[in-house]
């Protein structure tokens, strides 16, 4: 089977030259329908499987994502990649409006209203996520940037707020008191689960705005953000065009393979079946 890399992003990503033999899919999960309909395609000896995270038209708030069964659905296509081009806001100067970054950590400041385990009612399970980006997956995505012609920041921390409101000034002033470098609302529920389907997960994250900390620059508006969002696809693109050779070249066992072989706790004889039922596509193989 060739390699299948997942991009969760907007609509416009699956628009690169060269994709060829474009099928739309689409499934139900245990946890819900996906965000859309899965957008798949060849990419020289790759297939790329795309999923646009707020649903086409972005109709879906980041609290309202249904990121399990986003991730439960290119699991069961078979992505063992996924790459998530995010739009965030900087925290940092030196991070321009039209930067990217690769992103190595993160500070979860969500709420709790959004699922972030597959494990739960009836199957616990607790996996390590120290480091919360699969580094391989990162480093082949830092190559790609830097041969494209985007300005790119190698690591920082990603900041991921509930929304859907902007920050306050206080707040983005205290997430850079931290040293955080950007901010978004999707990405570590999106890390958290990828990690539990044994899937190698990295952002690749587009300065929009200075979110509201920069009092010498405009605060942030829809307007402005779209329209860097506008500019910035292209440059999206070229990166996931560049970087998906280099995945597919990728020799050895896959970066996450195994991180569940020992991590659920439930006694195996206390397992409730509808919940193996839910999460036997993940670890049947370890039950």
């Amino acid at each position: 089977m060739s390699t299948r890399i997942g991009v969760i992003g907007g609509s416009g990503l699956y628009e690169i030259e060269g994709l060829q033999d474009i099928q739309e899919t689409r499934m139900d999960t245990p946890f819900g329908p996906p965000s859309d309909a899965f957008i798949t395609g060849k990419l020289g000896d790759a297939e790329l499987v795309f999923l646009p995270r707020h649903g086409r038209g972005h109709v879906l708030n980041p609290s309202e994502v249904p990121y399990r069964a986003n991730i439960w659905g290119m699991k069961r296509l078979g992505v063992d990649w996924i790459v998530s081009v995010s739009a965030v806001g900087s925290l940092q100067e030196e991070i321009v409006p039209g930067h990217m970054v690769l992103i190595d950590q993160f500070i979860d400041r969500t709420k709790g209203v959004r699922p972030v385990t597959f494990f739960e009612k009836g199957v616990v399970g607790h996996v390590g996520f120290g480091d919360p980006i699969c580094e391989t997956l990162r480093k082949y995505l830092l190559q790609a940037a830097n041969e494209s012609a985007a300005t790119v920041h190698d690591k920082g921390t990603y900041v991921c707020m509930e929304g859907p409101q902007f920050s306050t000034r206080a707040e983005s002033n205290l997430y850079r008191s931290w040293g955080a470098k950007v901010i978004g609302m999707t990405n570590v529920t999106e890390a958290k689960l990828a990690r539990e389907a044994e899937i190698s997960y990295a952002t690749l994250a587009m300065s929009t705005d200075y979110d509201c900390w920069y009092e010498g620059h405009d605060d942030v508006t829809v307007e402005a953000v779209v329209k860097v969002i506008q500019a910035n696809v292209a440059t999206a693109r070229d990166v996931i065009r560049r970087v998906v050779p280099i995945i597919a070249a990728h020799q050895g066992a896959l970066p996450q393979d195994g991180v569940m072989k020992h991590a659920v706790m439930t006694s195996r004889e206390r397992l409730h079946p509808e919940a193996v039922a839910r999460v036997s596509l993940l670890i049947g193989k370890y039950l």
